[in-house]
C-alpha cells in the first residue's frame, strides 16, 4: 500500500516579507534616535576659568548705504577717517577699531578702509549690517 501524499512540502524560503521587516525596523530606530537625546548632552559640564579675561577696548566705524561715515557715532568726511583715528589710537594703544558697514555699500570702500588699517598697523574687525 503506496499512500502518497496529495499535496507537497515547498523547502523554500522567500525572503520578501524578512527584508521588508528588516526596513521597517531600520527606518523606526531611526526616527526614534533622533528623538532620544542622551543623556551625556543634558549633563555636559564646561570647564571654568578663575582667570578674568579683561575686554579690550574698541572703537567702532560705521559706513551706512548712503556712504556716510561715523567714528562713534560722529558724522566723519571720508578724508578725515584716518586722522580721528589716530587721535583715537594715540589715547589707547590697544584698541580695535569695528568696522560696522552696510552689505549695499561696495568693497572697494572696506578695501580703502581696510587700507588705511594695514598702513597704520591698526587691528581691524569687520561686520556686515543687513536691512
Amino acid at each position: 500500500m503506496a499512500l502518497k501524499r496529495q499535496s507537497k512540502v515547498d523547502a523554500g524560503f522567500s525572503m520578501s516579507s524578512m527584508t521588508d521587516i528588516v526596513f521597517l525596523l531600520l527606518i523606526f530606530f531611526m526616527i526614534t534616535s533622533t528623538l532620544v537625546t542622551p543623556p551625556a548632552v543634558r549633563e555636559l559640564v564646561l570647564p571654568k576659568s578663575d582667570h578674568q579675561v579683561s575686554a579690550k577696548p574698541n572703537t567702532t566705524l560705521s559706513v551706512t548705504s548712503d556712504m556716510r561715515y561715523f567714528i562713534e557715532g560722529e558724522q566723519v568726511p571720508f578724508w578725515k577717517i584716518e586722522r580721528r583715528l589716530k587721535e583715537i589710537i594715540e589715547l589707547s594703544p590697544d584698541t580695535y577699531i569695528a568696522l560696522h558697514v552696510d552689505e549695499s555699500v561696495p568693497f572697494s570702500v572696506v578695501g580703502k578702509i581696510r587700507d588705511i588699517a594695514i598702513r597704520n598697523k591698526y587691528k581691524l574687525i569687520l561686520a556686515t549690517q543687513g536691512k
